[in-house]
């Protein structure tokens, strides 16, 4: 499967196969074999919860690293954290995709990210993750 690497400015990427850092790459999806069985109702369900979700040990340690050394997080915590920071991701970047879309652009970039959160409301988040992502480029 070949990749695609559009990107606004005019000069091309020094690695054309590798996106930067701070940019997702749309590509087309790998045709299904036509021999496969079909899935049942259940195997899709449990693949797209498994498919949107951030892993929950990821975000186990991201919030441990966040509290006092012996706090203790409980599973029903954790699993709520998981579910309201992927869908928060997806929401931004269902956003950015639209822009994308838009601009006939097949790359979100940090740029695009950005832009979206205050169009939903979120102008705090873009303040400080503005800062952050112009350090995070240094």
């Amino acid at each position: 499967m070949s990749h695609l690497y559009v990107d606004s400015s005019n000069s091309p990427p020094a690695f054309p196969h590798v996106a930067p850092i701070g940019t997702i790459l749309i590509q087309p999806s790998a045709p299904l074999p036509t021999s496969a069985a079909p899935f049942t109702d259940a195997q899709v369900d449990e693949y797209r919860e498994q498919d949107r979700w951030l892993p929950i040990a990821n975000v186990s340690r991201i919030m441990k690293n966040s509290l006092p050394g012996g706090a203790k997080v409980s599973k029903e915590a954790k699993e709520c954290v998981q579910e309201s920071v992927s869908e928060f991701i997806s929401f931004i970047t269902s956003e950015a995709a639209d822009k994308c879309m838009h601009e006939k652009r097949k790359t979100i970039n940090g740029e695009d990210i950005l832009s979206s959160m205050p169009i939903l409301g979120f102008d705090n988040y873009a303040k400080v993750m503005k800062l952050y992502l112009a350090k995070f480029r240094e």
